[in-house]
């Protein structure tokens, strides 16, 4: 269970506190969906930092299977997003000098945990992907859809409970956009994981599911 309580943030800008987030409240349960939408500068990826522990909230809570992240010292919170939390972002930030393979099995590697199941399961997703023959590539040799796809495996590896995707469609083309809106929700069913994905684009966010908007820092309901 997600459970986000009366979170705000606020950033320091010339002496002033600008609030980007005002009083988020929200719950998901396992095998839920949601899509954010809202203009840029609305506070979209500020929202996903917050719930991936990557930036902590002036104000409220956040709990992941009953767990605050941001009560754990530095080392804590990072073992915590490694096993509980899948990130997929615009960028698909893939290693260059490594593998689709190799770049699938990194969060394990990262963790401490490269073991055969986990290679075994790099395998099995990339083949759900769509990729079971290019194992081998280097992401320069990837399609920019390949390489996204290749960055929602990796973050669907060690089977997290919160899958985060921040405009994962925003550089592809149409067609690819939606095999991986559709991938991420296929693989997130079947995992029973939590789902969150910002997305600019209505027929992605149709796609995921339920749709809340996020309107100068505020989450409608």
């Amino acid at each position: 269970m997600l459970e986000v309580d009366h979170v705000s943030k606020a950033f320091a800008s010339a002496g002033d506190a600008v609030c980007v987030l005002d009083d988020v409240s929200l719950t998901l349960a396992p095998g839920d969906r949601l899509a954010i939408m809202g203009p840029s500068g609305s506070g979209k990826s500020t929202l996903l930092a917050i719930l991936g522990a990557l930036e902590e909230p002036t104000s409220g809570t956040v709990r992941l299977d009953g767990v605050d992240p941001f009560a754990l010292d530095a080392g804590g919170r990072s073992a915590f997003r490694n096993r509980r939390i899948g990130f997929v972002f615009q960028e698909h930030h893939l290693i260059a000098g490594c593998t689709a393979l190799d770049n699938v099995v990194l969060p394990a590697l990262a963790g401490g945990r490269a073991a055969t199941d986990v290679v075994v399961r790099a395998h099995r997703l990339l083949d759900r992907v769509g990729l079971s023959h290019r194992l081998a590539a280097f992401p320069a040799s990837l399609s920019g859809g390949e390489r996204q796809r290749v960055a929602v495996a990796r973050a669907l590896v060690l089977s997290p409970r919160l899958i985060l995707a921040d405009e994962p469609t925003g550089q592809l083309d149409a067609h690819a956009a939606a095999t991986v809106a559709d991938l991420l929700v296929e693989l997130a069913a079947e995992s029973g994981g939590m789902l969150v994905v910002v997305t600019h684009a209505e027929g992605i966010a149709a796609r995921v599911g339920t749709v809340r908007r996020l309107v100068d820092g505020r989450l409608s309901p």
